[in-house]
């Protein structure tokens, strides 16, 4: 089976690479992904102790003894149009992008 591909205006073929994995051990919770993606397809959480998840809540109130560090997440992978923006501005290199088949 042969991979997604886009014909582009200019005649370029593209594949679009969507994001699979987010290595949350590199991720120093930076941000710049969360703010280059315009779809809605990562979220800030926190880490706590015990490796687990926690929900932030609002930027208001203050929850900052609930976990120990802030990694990105994927909140919504349906979302992703493969661009990979996430990927090129990160500093850690934390991202994972695949090729869907056609």
């Amino acid at each position: 089976m042969s991979e997604f591909t886009v014909t582009l205006p200019g005649g370029k073929v593209w594949t679009p690479k969507f994001v699979e994995v987010i290595n949350q051990e590199k991720c120093i919770g930076c941000g710049r992904c969360y703010k280059v993606c315009g779809r809605e397809v990562l979220e800030m959480v926190g880490i706590n102790e015990d490796g687990d998840v926690v929900r932030l809540s609002s930027p208001d109130e203050d929850d900052d003894d609930e976990y120990d560090k802030k990694v990105m997440s994927i909140a919504n992978v349906a979302n992703c149009v493969g661009c990979e923006a996430c990927a090129k501005i990160c500093p850690k290199q934390c991202y994972t992008h695949e090729a869907v088949a056609a």
